[in-house]
């Protein structure tokens, strides 16, 4: 194939939101079972994108998420408890960020 045929292959590579895993694939990349993938997607913690097919694929994001959460479901923390601190976690980090953009923002 050539780059005119899919000239947005490469940057498809390189971007952490294109869900670029299969179930098994992921949940090998992060140490866990396709069932715990399925778990923390119940519990919205992901969302993630279906193929054609129906199957489910993950992002490299999403994976850095699930094995967060497979990191704090592994020390005792039940899986609900766990998603629910990665989602505070993720709100903290994205309004510490904000809130930093704000103070160096030189229009205000």
């Amino acid at each position: 194939m050539t780059q005119e045929t899919h000239p947005h292959t490469t940057d498809r590579l390189d971007d952490d939101d294109y869900p670029a895993y299969t179930m098994g694939r992921a949940a090998e990349m992060i140490g866990a079972t396709p069932g715990f993938l399925r778990a923390i997607g119940e519990a919205r913690l992901i969302t993630p994108l279906r193929s054609d097919g129906g199957h489910r694929r993950y992002s490299r994001y999403q994976l850095r998420i699930a094995a967060r959460a497979r990191e704090l479901v592994d020390s005792g923390t039940p899986i609900e408890a766990a998603c629910r601190i990665v989602i505070l976690e993720d709100q903290l980090e994205e309004a510490l960020r904000l809130n930093e953009e704000l103070r160096s923002d030189p229009t205000e």
